[in-house]
């Protein structure tokens, strides 16, 4: 079975490879999207470039076409391909992610295939610029102000207090850019912010960690790891007098299922770890660390390897592992599918069919040190059958990761990309066929000022839950959202005491690719206690207007709460302050503009998707950019503060 695994990949719609992000040798496979990108039909050299008549037009056509001109909904279209970094595609076709796929081409097409998707010649392009490094008067950290426990890897209701935010209400109207930092060979930011020692810790596409000035945006270190960096940073538990004789440290994952320690101070790499020795594994939600483990959700990326249908799908199964905080040892293993996968038929093609599969973890989990649990949700299956824990709440022991009970909030659920394709294509898709009603969002533990609780849940049906923390029973459920494979509720909720907001996205995509008429994006309030809606507004349709088709006015990242209002990114990437008891707007903000950056590039945002708004002393950071789905590229990283200083 272990060779059924491996990926048989040719030429031609590959996307799994394409969306690994990861890295090409020497840098990431998508390039700087803005600032490297020239006018359409001008190199910046000068020199006419014409498209049309360039050799790589026609490799593109032959070779990559049949995926990224809309054939798979989650492979990034033309229209975001033309903004990638001739350089870095090279790179990726010569001796990187995609060489595999490449190797019928000699190094003249490669580069001709580079140069067509970036409209450039490439001796016309550049190293893209680095952060500016801090000088002697901003190098040392303030070690008396620790990371607040609020966010990913800390507290999911994301609520940040009074004290933390240094912002009330009133002054959200005021808010201005302060700076902007523009990620080099990036065209997408999907890091979490945190803050801790007067800086801000952000990962990147190309891999980079940095440790920027949350003053000035100068960097205090730069440092990089293997692959895209989508998890935050998070920062340990620190006390305000220090730790004697050592630093603080950092905790993330990247793309390609690596687990890092770092030392905050320097960005020394203390250990890393590969939980999971699937190929496909990945890490896309934060790690949670607490007490002397480290929590870390395990997906997989097998579900977009399946539209090949020489891939005998599939074999992976999502799961939260506890490390070792000291050295990175693995302390236990909960497996969503409790056994391992086991050939029972063969698709129209002659390709094993293995299962059950799936059930990816790609939220953060939530501990509850009261129980001594933590609870985390599921995704889909990704072969039939579908089975009783894919898109399922679960409970597990903090020390042993024995499971306490479980939820699942949409039964059935078998999917993965093959269903998407052509007709004659679609040998691995489930006989379920969908829906792809993950639980991406991070459970959230809503206090109701009586010594009780009740654990939200909101899944990619547009459905909300409430649920008993002890036994996982049904305490009430609503619907607010259409539901796709792109939302209802996608990121992460916030919660201000028992009011909840709820974002949604309701991109009309359906799990067979095929778009649906409705849906309700927008922002909704809703009583943790009985699951009332408090109010509602709708996401504002002329967000799109003028910009690249399939844009969309929902609300994929994750929201934020302060006290009395909300902060909202748009996929259309406008960021808006919503008031906590009336919906209404407060402040907005296109972040989809060109922003002189700190680091001598162009910023520019786009669509807002994952990370949501880090609130802290008096500053607003927020990271915008998203070219994944069709959704629009961008590389920026803002911080926001009261009239601009």
């Amino acid at each position: 079975m272990r060779k059924g695994w491996q990926r048989r990949q040719g030429m031609g719609c590959r996307i799994a490879a394409w969306v690994r992000l990861g890295v090409a040798a020497g840098g990431a496979l998508f390039g700087s999207a803005w600032a490297a990108s020239a006018v359409d039909g001008q190199a910046t050299g000068g020199a006419a470039f014409d498209r049309n008549a360039h050799p790589g037009k026609a490799l593109f056509e032959r070779h990559c076409a049949a995926c990224h001109l809309g054939g798979t909904p989650k492979a990034p279209h033309l229209d975001s391909l033309h903004t990638m970094a001739p350089d870095a595609v090279l790179g990726a076709l010569t001796d990187g992610l995609m060489r595999e796929q490449a190797k019928g081409l000699n190094a003249g097409e490669r580069r001709q295939v580079a140069e067509y998707l970036a409209g450039r010649d490439l001796t016309d392009v550049g190293a893209a610029p680095g952060p500016v490094m801090c000088g002697a008067e901003r190098r040392a950290f303030d070690l008396s102000r620790p990371p607040a426990a609020t966010g990913w890897g800390y507290d999911n209701r994301r609520f940040v207090s009074a004290a933390q935010a240094g912002l009330s209400k009133d002054d959200l109207p005021r808010l201005k850019l302060k700076w902007a930092f523009a990620f080099p060979s990036a065209m997408r930011a999907r890091s979490q912010p945190v803050a801790a020692f007067g800086v801000v810790f952000v990962g990147s596409q190309d891999g980079s960690v940095y440790a920027l000035d949350l003053e000035a945006g100068c960097a205090r270190w730069r440092s990089k790891v293997s692959a895209e960096v989508r998890t935050a940073i998070v920062v340990e538990p620190w006390p305000a007098g220090g730790v004697p004789g050592r630093s603080p440290r950092l905790f993330f994952g990247d793309i390609l299922g690596r687990v890092y320690a770092m030392d905050a101070l320097s960005g020394q790499l203390l250990w890393q770890s590969r939980p999971d020795d699937h190929p496909n594994a990945t890490i896309t939600g934060t790690p949670v660390p607490y007490g002397g483990l480290l929590y870390v959700p395990v997906s997989s990326l097998e579900v977009l390897a399946a539209a090949d249908e020489t891939y005998a799908c599939c074999t992976f199964r999502g799961s939260v592992v506890a490390l070792d905080r000291e050295s990175g040892e693995l302390r236990w293993r909960h497996y969503t599918v409790g056994q391992p996968p086991a050939a029972h038929g063969r698709t129209a093609r002659g390709t094993d069919i293995l299962g059950p599969s799936g059930a990816p973890v790609w939220n953060s989990p939530t501990v509850d040190a009261g129980r001594g649990v933590l609870y985390h949700g599921s995704g889909e299956n990704y072969s039939s059958p579908a089975d009783r824990n894919s898109n399922t709440v679960f409970a597990v022991d903090l020390k042993t990761g024995e499971r306490r009970w479980q939820y699942q909030t949409t039964a059935g659920d078998a999917w993965n990309m093959a269903c998407t394709g052509a007709k004659g294509s679609r040998a691995n898709c489930p006989a379920e066929r969908g829906p792809d009603f993950d639980i991406g969002a991070s459970v959230i533990r809503a206090e109701h000022g009586d010594g009780k609780e009740t654990l939200v849940v909101a899944p990619k049906s547009g459905e909300v839950f409430g649920l008993d923390p002890d036994s996982g029973a049904q305490r009430w459920r609503i619907r607010l959202g259409q539901g796709s494979i792109f939302g209802g509720i996608h990121f992460g909720m916030a919660a201000e005491g028992t009011r909840v907001y709820v974002p949604i996205v309701d991109h009309r995509l359906q799990a067979d690719g095929r778009r649906s008429e409705g849906g309700t994006p927008g922002l909704y309030a809703v009583d943790a206690r009985s699951g009332a809606v408090l109010w509602s507004v709708a996401a504002p349709a002329a967000d799109c207007g003028g910009r690249p088709p399939g844009c969309s006015p929902g609300i994929s990242a994750a929201v934020t709460a302060v006290p009395g209002a909300v902060f909202a990114g748009h996929l259309s990437g406008w960021l808006r302050a919503y008031d906590g008891a009336t919906g209404a707007v407060l402040w907005a903000f296109d972040t989809t503009a060109a922003f002189p950056a700190v680091n001598g590039a162009a910023a520019r945002g786009g669509s807002m998707s994952g990370p949501g708004g880090l609130v802290t002393d008096g500053h607003v950071v927020v990271n915008s950019g998203y070219a994944f789905g069709g959704h629009m590229p961008g590389n920026a990283l803002l911080v926001f503060s009261v009239d601009g200083r």
